[in-house]
């Protein structure tokens, strides 16, 4: 059951749930289409202990539902076996701190953002610390590091080349070197390894790709040791400004366009155009300027930044005023012009009314599709999967987990993305909770 008083983190859908199972779906509402032959894998923070004191401390579960030949074969969901989970109740700074070296264990990471497929492995995702590799059962494996050459954590947001199939990610730290850029090849291995001097360490959470370039996000939310006894470790200083740095995916050096002050959990894409870097995100006015509880500097709208690489200077423009959050194009497009987008509306209410998935049209003129959850579902991110011989970037299906609160159970929902409006296509009815989470993606077979 979910829970109904304490922290936001720890109440209604965002609630831990308690067993790892393994069970069949009480039922398919509609038809699942025949060409999705796969797994559907969410990641997110569920404590071991029942509780934690942050949304971003909780251990690891990632979550999926099989699909194949128009049925779902089972729903399954496991912690990811890193050592915060071995050892419930002890903080991440006890078990991976190093008092003589002055070092931290990157094996220690809660490995609870973000599932990812590349070069035949499935790893699942913190920002703190190594990856973990998992099977598409969610079986650990254990840490991964590119056959030790990865030195720093690993972003949870790395990105997929579809040109040349390349892993593109950076890693972040609190000492020096504060900022790593990493590229792997399709093939698994480490291509190359570049420290970006910047100022300080920063909450670095996401950047974007181009065909050519790679941007960094050098934003007001950084490290405050003093911070740490409320709870986490980063504070907003007006001090610091906002800028973001473009290099050359190979190498080289970094160029840095001022941008207003701002923070960006999650870029949708950026893409190159003509003599200039288009770059589309959730941007908030401010976050954390009080301290971690301070949540009132807004929340993510859609916004878009073209940075004009001949004069220096950006031109800023939201592109709504709706509250989202989470947002993805087709894998195909990333790096790539798109002229769809899919976010989630996104609300600090514990228990939302309902949630809303929108469909964006960012050509000129374009417009915003919406579809509506019933009275009491809500949902989390919405993966956008291709179908078989695609032709476009909203040929496919929306998939995305769903809590009904009467049931306090949650279904699999797919959509069909050219039509979004006209509702679910199918609904893979569990007889479990999900809790709401962070990412997830479709491993096809």
């Amino acid at each position: 059951m979910t829970a109904t008083e304490g922290p936001l983190h720890l109440v209604g859908n965002n609630a831990p749930v308690t067993e790892e199972v393994t069970v069949a779906p009480s039922e398919v509402i509609g038809e699942i289409p025949r060409d999705l032959d796969g797994v559907f894998v969410r990641n997110g923070p569920n404590p071991r202990t029942g509780t934690s004191t942050h949304y971003f401390a909780g251990d690891g579960m990632v979550h999926a539902v099989s699909l194949a030949d128009g049925r779902a074969a089972w729903y399954r969901n496991r912690y990811v076996r890193t050592p915060l989970v071995a050892n419930p109740g002890k903080s991440r700074f006890e078990l991976a701190f190093d008092p003589v070296a002055g070092t931290m264990d990157f094996r220690v990471t809660t490995a609870n953002t973000h599932v990812v497929s590349h070069a035949g492995r499935v790893l699942a995702l913190e920002e703190g610390g190594f990856p973990y590799e998992i099977t598409p059962e969610l079986e650990t494996v254990g840490p991964f590091t590119f056959c030790d050459a990865l030195r720093t954590p690993m972003t949870a947001h790395p990105k997929i080349c579809p040109i040349t199939g390349e892993l593109v990610f950076f890693g972040a730290r609190q000492r020096p070197p504060f900022l790593t850029y990493y590229r792997a090849a399709a093939t698994g291995e480490l291509l190359q390894a570049k420290e970006i001097p910047v100022r300080r360490a920063t909450m670095m959470h996401d950047f974007a790709i181009t065909a050519t370039s790679v941007i960094f996000l050098d934003l007001p939310v950084v490290f405050d040791p003093a911070a740490a006894a409320a709870g986490l470790p980063w504070r907003w200083d007006d001090a610091h400004g906002a800028r973001f740095g473009v290099m050359r995916r190979h190498g080289g050096d970094v160029r840095w366009f001022e941008v207003e002050p701002c923070y960006v959990w999650h870029t949708m894409n950026a893409y190159d155009a003509g003599n200039a870097i288009v770059v589309v995100g959730g941007r908030m006015p401010t976050l954390w300027r009080d301290g971690p509880a301070d949540l009132g500097g807004g929340l993510p709208r859609l916004h878009r930044w073209t940075l004009h690489l001949d004069t220096g200077t950006v031109t800023e423009e939201p592109l709504d005023d709706a509250d989202i959050e989470y947002p993805r194009v087709a894998d195909a497009d990333v790096g790539l012009p798109h002229r769809f987008g899919y976010v989630t509306s996104f609300s600090l209410d514990p228990r939302p009314s309902h949630s809303e998935i929108y469909k964006y049209d960012l050509t000129p003129g374009g417009a915003r599709q919406v579809l509506r959850l019933p009275a009491g579902n809500t949902c989390g991110e919405a993966v956008f999967v291709p179908r078989t011989d695609t032709e476009g970037d909203d040929d496919g299906y929306v998939m995305t987990f769903v809590h009904d609160r009467a049931r306090d159970t949650s279904s699999l929902v797919i959509i069909d993305a050219t039509d979004l409006g006209h509702g679910p296509i199918a609904e893979v009815r569990l007889p479990v909770r999900v809790p709401t989470g962070f990412h997830g993606n479709w491993l096809p077979r």
